[in-house]
């Protein structure tokens, strides 16, 4: 589909809510969960590797916190710009992908910080069901991480259109303009 349909999804529905064009706050938001879980993930095994352990779990427990709450952030944002990307097309199957897989991750690491909720004080390392639990966590959000980026990147979701990224690539002397090569 090209033309009005395109053109939408680079538009907000909400400047204020979901970021100005050319500058959305869904993948600055998503740094806070996706850094909160790898490192609460290398928290976890680490917690394997250190003679007194227990700090590792209690702050990879409230990382795992941290990124919950991030992720709820990024997910409202996250809807806004999916509301943008006119239905029935493979971008929009993407984003619900996208979406779907983001939130049972998030349920994912809300099932895994109740299972931990003050279990860290016996000073021992991470269970391996839990530790597992975040290693399979990860992996989705890798997978869903590449679908975001598909939208992004491929699709030109939120993207500033070709016209105005084609204004960072004219020379200040005009178009006609070239570096000559030595």
């Amino acid at each position: 589909m090209t033309g009005e349909g395109q053109f939408q999804a680079k538009r907000p529905v909400s400047a204020l809510l979901a970021g100005p064009y050319g500058h959305p706050f869904h993948p600055i938001l998503v740094t806070v969960p996706i850094g909160a879980w790898v490192t609460s993930l290398v928290f976890d095994v680490a917690s394997h590797l250190v003679h007194r352990p227990g700090f590792l779990t209690q702050s990879s427990q409230w990382l795992i916190a941290v990124g919950v709450i991030g992720a709820l952030l990024a997910a409202t944002v996250g809807f806004l710009d999916l509301f943008a990307i006119p239905s029935g097309t493979p971008a929009f199957r993407t984003g619900l992908v996208h979406m779907t897989l983001n939130l049972l991750v998030t349920a994912a690491y809300v099932v895994n910080f109740l299972w931990r909720y003050g279990d860290h004080t016996g000073g021992t390392g991470v269970g391996v069901g839990r530790l597992v639990l975040s290693a399979l966590s990860v992996a989705a959000l890798g997978v869903s991480g590449f679908l975001g980026g598909k939208l992004a990147y491929r699709y030109g979701v939120r993207v500033a259109d070709e016209a105005t990224q084609a204004e960072g690539y004219t020379p200040p002397g005009g178009r006609g303009s070239t570096r000559a090569s030595a």
